[in-house]
């Protein structure tokens, strides 16, 4: 089996908690003895192996490693035909994020990291030109591995499997209409999220159902793309908490 590393305290411990296997933990013996103890006790409980090991040992690895890192499987792969089935198994309307070329680890991070805290089935993203990497887990907090992410060659082709399972797909664009406030969002939806400073690709757009935008009333005219993840993902929790749905 693949395997690949994951660093960070929250990363570790949540590839402990999820049941990825995981195959030697490494932690830095200067961390502090609460943060150590409770990776410990997380190992001890799946019996991974602990090494205590110096500063040097992180060279490799980005300045946010915090001391603690972790050699793990590959996640498992999901594809698009996994999907209905894992909204099916949720029991509420599917809901799920299409990420069109996002290629900054952090906002993708941070994505899927909203999206698994508001519920959000699973989120898709196309293999090229797209974010990836233990940086990437690291900035999910951990999120990654409680969330399905579908890795696909083609976003086009995902909104096409998605509208034949009658998900409503909308695309979120500054140059939109329709504001979010504006729109039903009490359906099977996937929202699209376009790429830092170009958005959404015109061709891309064009599969979408609908476009919608968040109102901005300051003068600069765009937002952080995971910042924005946030606010229309929550406006579809909100709607459908007051309609009487759930996401969970």
């Amino acid at each position: 089996m693949a395997q690949e590393w994951v660093y960070g305290i929250n990363p570790v411990k949540e590839a402990l908690r999820s049941g990825r296997p995981v195959y030697a933990v490494y932690i830095y013996g200067g961390i502090g003895e609460s943060k150590r103890h409770s990776i410990v006790s997380l190992c001890a409980k799946r019996s991974v192996q602990v090494n205590l090991v110096d500063k040097s040992f992180f060279k490799a690895f980005p300045k946010a490693h915090q001391g603690v890192a972790a050699r793990v499987s590959e996640l498992p792969e999901y594809t698009l035909e996994d999907l209905p089935r894992i909204s099916q198994k949720r029991g509420s309307l599917p809901f799920y994020i299409i990420v069109d070329g996002v290629e900054d680890p952090h906002n993708l991070g941070s994505i899927i990291r909203t999206s698994e805290v508001a519920g959000v089935h699973a989120v898709v993203v196309q293999k090229r030109r797209s974010a990836g990497g233990p940086t990437v887990a690291k900035a999910s907090a951990g999120a990654i591995e409680h969330i399905p992410l579908v890795r696909v060659p083609n976003i086009k082709h995902a909104i096409g499997f998605l509208k034949t399972e009658s998900v409503v797909v909308i695309g979120a664009t500054s140059d939109a209409k329709d504001d979010l406030w504006e729109v039903d969002l009490r359906v099977p939806l996937a929202i699209v999220l376009g790429s830092e400073g170009k958005g959404i690709r015109q061709t891309v757009k064009r599969q979408c159902d609908r476009l919608i935008r968040i109102p901005m009333y300051g003068k600069v005219n765009s937002l952080n793309v995971s910042v924005a993840a946030g606010i229309l993902i929550y406006e579809v929790l909100r709607q459908r908490t007051e309609g009487g749905h759930s996401l969970s």
